[in-house]
């Protein structure tokens, strides 16, 4: 079974990243961690059942779908505080304690501004996913033995977008009213790498403190109460019962 997948980034730059792991002097307050921020989603049910393999797909299918899927949606999340993510806004791409630096294909390290990080990002995985040899859509077409890899690389660079959006853009998200779209997006990403071991947790222990409120598993709906016989005569309980929602 073959997917239809389609990337909407254009540009065409060739490159690769490696965090540094170097510390800014201070860290700031994290609002993205406040409840009345973190409680607000656009699904409420369990985006572990949303990743797991479905028993006829294949799994580089599976992986190749989602991930193009997630470029998608994570370069559109970005679009949307792009004018405010600038130069002089974002001189560096900073998330958390972390600031990213980018290599090129002959290893040469470049500080870069934000916007430009991500648009190294976003230019390298569009060019991935749409390289029939790296994300074949043809019948028979076999996937490469480096596809994993592949994979794992453009997951780690959309970490870093993603963790940048929150640490540098969450104002400007909920001014939007969109972060109840990130949220989603946030949990729904880490629940799959998580599934399928895709990002090294230390990539992503920078943001653990998030990742934990956001991909808690959704407890149980409480079954409604059985309506009671027109003829019964109802406990004297029955009147304060009140069903959490």
């Amino acid at each position: 079974m073959r997917f239809k997948r389609n990337g909407s980034y254009t540009l065409n730059r060739k490159s690769k990243t490696k965090p540094n792991g170097k510390k800014p002097p201070a860290e700031e307050k994290k609002q993205y961690l406040e409840a009345e921020f973190t409680k607000v989603r656009v699904v409420d049910f369990d985006l572990k059942e949303l990743v797991l393999l479905p028993r006829e797909i294949d799994l580089n299918e599976w992986l190749a779908s989602n991930t193009t899927t997630f470029f998608n949606l994570i370069n559109l999340q970005y679009s949307t505080i792009s004018e405010f993510c600038t130069g002089d806004t974002c001189q560096a791409m900073t998330a958390c304690n972390t600031i990213y630096y980018w290599y090129d294909e002959r290893g040469k390290k470049t500080k870069c501004t934000a916007p430009q990080y991500v648009d190294f990002v976003m230019s390298l995985v569009q060019k991935l996913v749409t390289e029939e040899e790296n994300f074949p859509t043809k019948y028979g077409k076999e996937f490469p033995n480096s596809f994993d890899s592949l994979v794992k690389k453009i997951c780690r660079y959309l970490f870093h977008v993603l963790a940048h959006l929150y640490w540098a853009h969450f104002k400007e998200t909920v001014a939007l009213d969109l972060q109840g779209h990130l949220n989603t997006l946030y949990a729904h990403f880490i629940v799959f790498v998580r599934e399928f071991n895709l990002v090294d947790p230390k990539e992503t222990c920078i943001m653990d403190d998030l990742s934990e409120i956001l991909c808690a598993p959704v407890p149980p709906t409480p079954a409604p109460a059985a309506p009671s016989s027109p003829n019964s005569t109802p406990s004297p309980s029955s009147h304060n019962h009140v069903t959490e929602r």
